[in-house]
């Protein structure tokens, strides 16, 4: 790790103690997380269903939204021309981003899933899973943050993007319609493979479908940073 990405780590660590509207979006899950787990118990209720729940709007939110606000604020405040003065590289400063925002998510979903007594291999499926999710989440929250002029615009983009990504899972349990067209988002296929940890069946259309998600995603986030994406 390059000087230049751990100054970038460590500025973005000190930002958050100052930024509760940043650090909310990290604790909040968990924390929700282990008091539903701990205080409600209903007939019938699958096992650990609002740990599972709660993972995957903590995927659909945390990285997503933390991504976006970081990269738009840096922009707005011009913080990027100075960086630029220091001969950081734009690479180096998503780097960075990734590896703070990405890293605190992932104590976070160790955090939801200690909470529900994961142990062993299942909870390290689970930790896989999440990671998964947290790398796809923060490409596009960072994709929308380097397009967005400021926190505002960057806001107006995230949150229908947010609320897909994080909601359309809890409400495909309720209506079959949604279901069959949340299935082809990723947040969906992860939320599957959550509530079956013992035995992760990953089918041919699962397969493709996540494949698809990360690789538009990824195209998505390459387009921007190429055409978009300028500490300048």
């Amino acid at each position: 790790m390059t000087s230049h990405i751990k100054a970038i780590l460590w500025k973005q660590i000190k930002d958050t103690l100052k930024n509760k509207a940043i650090l909310i979006q990290f604790i909040m899950f968990p924390i929700m997380t282990i008091i539903m787990e701990k205080s409600i118990s209903l007939p019938d209720m699958p096992e650990h269903f609002f740990a599972n729940l709660f993972a995957v709007m903590y995927i659909g939110m945390a990285p997503l939204t933390s991504a976006a606000a970081i990269i738009s604020e840096e922009k707005e405040k011009n913080t990027l021309r100075v960086l630029q003065m220091c001969n950081v590289h734009a690479a180096e400063f998503l780097i960075g981003n990734a590896a703070y925002i990405i890293s605190i998510c992932m104590l976070g979903s160790l955090v939801i899933g200690c909470s529900t007594g994961y142990t062993g291999t299942v909870l390290l499926k689970f930790l896989l899973v999440m990671l998964v999710g947290h790398i796809c989440s923060f490409l596009l929250g960072a994709a929308i943050g380097t397009v967005s002029k400021s926190q505002m615009s960057a806001t107006s983009i995230t949150v229908p993007v947010m609320i897909i990504l994080a909601f359309l899972p809890m409400l495909s349990m309720f209506n079959e319609t949604i279901k069959k067209f949340s299935k082809f988002v990723f947040s969906e296929q992860l939320f599957v493979f959550i509530n079956d940890l013992s035995e992760i069946h990953i089918t041919l259309e699962s397969g493709i479908i996540m494949i698809c998600n990360a690789v538009l995603i990824l195209i998505i986030f390459l387009l921007v940073y190429k055409r978009g994406f300028k500490i300048s």
